[in-house]
């Protein structure tokens, strides 16, 4: 009777020993999010074929970038893949899609954070590089600085053996198009130039592709790349070379890319705000990211959205615009994309 009341008693202990180790043991999500810019995005402005071929290229992205997370790989190469797959398309302005500039040339811009340690790198204006997101990527990994711009950034680009082409290379009839028109607006306009750009649609003012991921190590990182606003001059950088304004990734909060009217992005500061509402105040990304996108921002006269993505793997995609090409997969789910605000 003794020997067997031991025997019950060693096997409730073993099994309580068990029991926590066995609700520790919770896997790590993992989860990516993109966009591919915000705007006047409406099922009129967009055929059926055209709405396809844009839900397809959001799909190849997500799927490029979660297949390095499911493999073990890094948040940081994960937002890379899936940036590349955008910017190699020319349905986005981003890469081979970039706008004109007045002068009929294209000048990119591009950025990347790492949530786990706050590095972070960053390029503007350069008329060379193939994949400003790599480049931004390499500045982070093997320069002194965090931004490099114009022919700085495409010297270190070459040293570095990142892939080149000529400004041509970005050229596409549907994006002249645009600078003709955008063009003929601003001429037309009675308003002097710098404020006939008010008058321009949102279309002109901005487009962007950007990609937010969570790893299996629970690391954070966000990155945005662009061509710009249509018809820009004198060199305009926008926000999403800048940290803090188009980017930013903090493990202890969230990472964020963002798309939309730069000028007001910079000014508000827009992505490391929601971030430090999440971190400081405890607000959930969803509260953060209203408050910012459709307070702080519409209430400035600023237009456009984010993608948000926390550490436990919870995804927000607010804007205020009428649409914002986007798209999410977690983990054990299958990807989401989506385009308009209905």
């Amino acid at each position: 009777m003794k020997a067997a009341s031991i025997a019950v008693a060693a096997l409730v202990a073993a099994l309580s020993s068990a029991l926590p180790v066995a609700s520790m043991a919770t896997e790590q999500p993992i989860a990516i999010a993109i966009h591919g810019g915000a705007g006047t995005i409406t099922r009129a402005n967009l055929s059926a074929e055209q709405e396809q071929a844009y839900k397809d290229k959001l799909k190849q992205a997500l799927d490029a970038g979660y297949a390095v997370l499911e493999k073990g790989g890094n948040s940081t190469d994960a937002v890379i893949a899936a940036i590349q797959i955008m910017e190699d398309s020319p349905l986005f302005n981003a890469g081979r899609g970039a706008v004109y500039t007045w002068d009929g040339e294209h000048e990119l811009d591009a950025s990347i954070m790492s949530g786990a340690n706050g590095n972070a790198g960053a390029v503007a204006g350069v008329k060379t590089v193939k994949s400003p997101i790599q480049l931004a990527r390499t500045v982070m990994d093997k320069s002194v600085h965090v931004m490099l711009s114009g022919s700085g950034a495409e010297q270190f680009a070459k040293q570095q053996g990142l892939t080149q082409v000529d400004n041509d290379y970005f050229d596409t009839e549907q994006r002249l198009q645009q600078l003709n028109r955008a063009k003929q607006k601003i001429r037309r306009s009675e308003q002097p130039e710098q404020q006939a750009w008010r008058y321009l649609d949102l279309d002109y003012k901005y487009g962007t592709v950007g990609a937010v991921a969570l790893d299996q190590q629970g690391n954070l990182a966000a990155g945005t790349s662009t061509g710009g606003m249509t018809a820009k001059r004198y060199g305009r950088i926008g926000d999403s070379p800048i940290i803090g304004a188009g980017t930013w990734a903090d493990n202890a909060s969230c990472a964020i890319s963002a798309t939309g009217h730069g000028e007001y992005f910079i000014r508000y500061h827009v992505a490391a705000d929601i971030c430090a509402r999440v971190k400081y105040q405890q607000k959930t990304i969803k509260a953060a990211g209203d408050e910012v996108i459709h307070g702080v921002l519409q209430q400035a006269g600023g237009t456009g959205g984010v993608i948000i993505l926390d550490a436990q793997g919870n995804v927000y995609q607010p804007f205020n615009t009428e649409g914002m090409y986007r798209g999410y997969r977690k983990q054990g789910e299958p990807a989401q994309v989506a385009i308009y605000g209905d």
